[in-house]
Parts: C-alpha cells; structure tokens; sequence
C-alpha cells in the first residue's frame, strides 16, 4: 500500500540516491499504479497530527497510510523513525525488510520460495540471482533461503 507522498519520495530516492533518470523513475512510478491500482491510499492531513508521536515529521503520512489502508505492519530500513510505542497504539508494527521476508518465510516457506522463483523468470534468471539482489537489506532471509 503507499500514498501520493510515498510514490513522490520513491521517485525522488530514485532519482537522487539510485541515480536513475527521469524517465526510467516514472516508469517504474506507472509500473506500480497500473499493476497495483489498489494499493492507493488518501491520507488525509488531520491524520498526520494523530501520528505526531512519530519523532520525524517527514515520516509521519508513512504511518498515517498505513492506518488509512488498515496494514499490519510499515516495512522500512530505518525503524527508528517509528518508535513502538508509537506505531504499535495504531495497531502497526514496523519492520525491517529482513524481518517482513523472514516472517513471510515462516507462514508459508513453499509460496515465498515460488514467488522467488517467479521474479527470477520474470527476467530470465534464477533463484539465487534474486536472493543475491536481496543480501544488502535482506541477509538473514538470504541466508534461510539458500
């Protein structure tokens, strides 16, 4: 699930630490809304002061869409942004992508294996090259899975 704002900070990490074009941020900005139409959430700005318990205010409509599309859980390299006390009163908890793919892995090991297997041949590679793109922000799944 993601937000306008969501999308516009994808696009910008793109652009800015990724070192993508233009073009090729917007593609992938247009990937996302026309395979997953569904995942856009409004957050409307009174909820953002609802969340101010989130120490910075950049990040507050992460948690606010979180709320507004009823997830379980905000998925991001820097939990510290989202305290537990905070996020946990709104019935989130916040993981990092290490976490949300070991616990994936543990519900059901069998479809997290099949969904590997099918980015792999979605660009004609394997397994292993997937879970190798994974090893930076993923290593303990990485490890499970190999």
């Amino acid at each position: 699930m993601w937000s306008e704002q969501i999308l516009a900070e994808m696009v910008r990490v793109m652009r800015t630490k990724l070192h993508r074009s233009a073009t090729e941020a917007a593609w992938r900005r247009d990937q996302m809304m026309e395979a997953f139409p569904e995942a856009m959430v409004p957050v409307p700005p009174e909820l953002l002061k609802a969340v101010e318990c989130v120490p910075d205010e950049g990040d507050r409509h992460v948690l606010a869409a979180a709320i507004m599309a009823r997830a379980d859980a905000v998925i991001t390299q820097n939990t510290r942004h989202f305290p537990k006390d905070c996020v946990e009163k709104f019935g989130v908890v916040c993981q990092t992508a290490d976490e949300f793919l070991i616990h994936q892995f543990h519900l059901c090991p069998q479809v997290m294996l099949d969904k590997l297997d099918d980015q792999a041949a979605g660009i004609s590679k394997d397994r292993s090259y997937v879970v190798g793109s994974l090893a930076k922000s993923a290593p303990e799944f990485c490890k499970l899975v190999m």
